[in-house]
């Protein structure tokens, strides 16, 4: 199947694990001297644009390409909550479930 970078950016791509819409093709990422695309770049959801981070899809995760959507399969993005004024480190996010992390304790 052929297919120009006019006709994919105009997709839209839904991640299958959580089923959302993470935007349009952005741009393209391949290695120039093999020739090789490498993956897929999206904006990574709906925002500001002063505040969207792209986000990057490798090809091998791309399950589809449809004729109005690219299906990807990607773990969902887990944000941290905001750093609270404790002694613990801001850098690591917690675990979704609350426990803290062997790590942490010493």
């Amino acid at each position: 199947m052929e297919l120009s970078f006019s006709d994919l950016r105009v997709k839209e791509v839904i991640n299958t694990q959580d089923g959302k819409r993470l935007g349009k093709v952005c741009d393209l990422v391949f290695c120039y001297p093999e020739n090789k695309i490498l993956g897929l770049v999206v904006p990574g959801g709906k925002s500001f644009a002063f505040k969207r981070e792209e986000l990057f899809i490798d090809l091998r995760n791309v399950v589809k390409i449809g004729d109005d959507v690219v299906l990807v399969n990607v773990a969902p993005v887990r944000k941290c909550p905001p750093a609270k004024p404790s002694g613990r480190n801001p850098t690591v996010c917690p675990p979704p479930d609350g426990r803290r992390s062997y790590e942490e304790y010493e």
